[in-house]
């Protein structure tokens, strides 16, 4: 006779839920002496915003934070951080996210398992954010991502001016946010895949549309931002400093 599976087994059969945060560029576009995610902000710095934020998702097994092999910057800035740390960081950010991938499997996780990779530069991203991109993709067959429709007209430059070429159809757009949410296993083959093709990836879920999946959107937040300009440092101080 087969015995049912015990709660322990249950709870070892579960996928779990891991976070992949790329950490290793150098932000060329927000105007700073080092890398934006260690601009001071708000009494802490942009990443480090970032991690207090997951770090109160309480279904997240584990955060991985993904540096660049020079980077010297991280435990003095934040000596606190209790989770994951590797200097495998590539050139790029789907480089990073497949060395990140890698360095999840060697710690224990399995190819079922989910991934959340959220930006450094997201340091208003709220908890219950990530609870709702959970609680819409962990039974999904592809995974998803945060996400907001567009609601400003959109404009396209006619190629080498700064003049409108074309006014394009906002219905049915959506700007990408992150988290975005997908299993190991299949959002490794992505990248793998875009890799060998020589596909641009901006983003997990264009990697993961690629093979042909469709990664469902669930609405995130407006303040939610990513911070890459200037002037947006501005703001995310005086967002942050609101709450």
């Amino acid at each position: 006779m087969t015995l049912p599976p015990s709660p322990t087994d249950r709870a070892c059969d579960a996928s779990r839920l891991y976070v992949l945060v790329p950490c290793a560029g150098v932000g060329e576009r927000a105007g700073t002496a080092g890398p934006k995610q260690y601009e001071p902000l708000a009494g802490s710095t942009v990443v480090g915003h970032t991690l207090v934020a997951l770090a109160q998702v309480r279904r997240l097994h584990q955060v991985l934070v993904m540096l660049s092999p020079t980077d010297a910057c991280f435990e003095s800035l934040l000596p606190a951080f209790a989770g994951w740390v590797d200097r495998r960081g590539g050139a790029t950010r789907a480089a990073t996210v497949a060395a990140g991938l890698d360095a999840l499997l060697e710690r224990g996780a399995r190819l079922s398992d989910w991934v959340l990779v959220h930006d450094a530069a997201r340091c208003l991203i709220r908890p219950e954010a990530v609870d709702a991109l959970i609680d819409a993709c962990v039974d999904d067959a592809v995974g998803g991502l945060l996400a907001l429709p567009v609601a400003d007209t959109l404009k396209r430059a006619a190629p080498g001016t700064d003049r409108v070429g074309t006014t394009v159809e906002r219905a049915q757009m959506w700007q990408a946010q992150t988290p975005q949410m997908f299993r190991i296993g299949m959002l490794r083959e992505a990248l793998a895949s875009a890799a060998s093709l020589g596909l641009p990836v901006t983003d997990e879920a264009s990697a993961i549309e690629a093979l042909g999946h469709a990664p469902r959107l669930v609405r995130g937040d407006l303040e939610n931002l990513k911070v890459t300009f200037p002037s947006d440092f501005a703001l995310a101080e005086r967002l942050l400093r609101s709450r």
